[in-house]
């Protein structure tokens, strides 16, 4: 039962997992992966602490300014593909065109979600590692009740940038959190019905 409700706390943080970088960029490890991500973090800093861009009104302008920085720092695609494993094979162009850019959104809506729950936690980078192309960079986060929270961003270097493709909160990994989901939703009933359900979803906050 512990198990469980820890999972559950682990997915609530993944839902708004970049912003929760982006609370406060303590003294970091420097580095070509973390400076890339700590770059993307203050400037979602700036946008959402904006007061010009405060409010339901601006809620979609704010939308499109932290697609925008990360758009810069997520390869959306990688993410994707490995969400959907082996029924990315198959797909047409079309088709993964608008995955890639439903996930995106469903990821963005989650972030925007996490902001007003911002409170003061604190966040510190406190390892990276390199392998070739590949890299990961490790964070706590420092709560109120003091609880160290650990949270590793896993990135790969395509043409020359870093991106990040995918996320885990203490051990847990979005992607293969949504690869579940999404496998589940495809066998039970169809590919086209996930599409659909992700429109829905999209479409609710629009």
């Amino acid at each position: 039962m512990i198990e469980k409700y820890r999972i559950r706390y682990c997915l609530s943080l993944l839902s708004g997992g970049f912003l929760w970088m982006a609370l406060l960029a303590a003294p970091c490890l420097g580095g070509a992966p973390t400076d890339g991500i700590k770059k993307t973090t203050d400037r979602i800093l700036v946008i959402v602490s904006d007061p010009a861009l405060k409010g339901p009104e601006n809620l979609k302008k704010r939308g499109q300014l932290i697609r925008q920085a990360v758009d810069e720092q997520f390869n959306w695609e990688a993410m994707t593909q490995r969400s959907l494993a082996r029924h990315w094979r198959g797909r047409t162009e079309a088709e993964k065109k608008e995955f890639i850019e439903l996930f995106g959104k469903l990821l963005e809506r989650a972030y925007l979600d996490k902001v007003g729950s911002y409170s003061g936690e604190k966040v510190i980078y406190v390892g990276e590692t390199i392998d070739g192309k590949y890299g990961t960079v490790t964070a706590k986060i420092l709560t109120h009740s003091r609880t160290e929270v650990e949270v590793r961003y896993r990135l790969k270097k395509t043409n020359g940038d870093w991106r990040v493709y995918d996320i885990s909160v203490e051990g847990v990994s979005l992607v293969n959190n949504y690869r579940k989901q999404f496998n589940s939703i495809i066998l039970r009933s169809s590919y086209d019905d996930l599409v659909a359900k992700l429109r829905e979803k999209v479409a609710e906050k629009d």
